[in-house]
């Protein structure tokens, strides 16, 4: 029962979300293309929005993400150790097994080597 329940708002919230999509775009024409232009004070952008970031930063990044997963779920663990006990030592090994296995693949793949 509560798996209908669950899908019939999902529904009614998805087929409101359309519904206020398209309401305000049905009687009106589509902008030509000036109108939807980027405005840089009359001038056309010199290079695309994706060049400007060298692809050896996005490794980084992903690496900065997953530290800081790390550190959000090691935070709530610290609260729950002293009521769970070795149980909790043990998941948060894994977990932290699992983030080194990531870091060493990094590593051996050359993240950490700037050139």
């Amino acid at each position: 029962m509560a798996l209908l329940t669950l899908s019939l708002i999902l529904l009614a919230t998805l087929g409101l979300g359309l519904l206020l999509q398209w309401l305000p775009a049905r009687g009106k024409p589509k902008p030509t293309y000036p109108q939807r232009a980027p405005f840089l004070g009359g001038g056309g952008p010199d290079t695309h929005a994706w060049s400007r970031y060298h692809i050896r930063y996005y490794p980084m990044t992903l690496l900065l993400i997953a530290f800081e997963m790390e550190m959000m779920f090691m935070y709530p663990w610290a609260v729950v150790f002293v009521e769970k006990g070795a149980m909790a030592v043990m998941e948060m090994g894994m977990f932290l097994a699992i983030l080194s296995v990531g870091i060493v693949y990094a590593w051996r793949e050359g993240v950490f080597r700037w050139q």
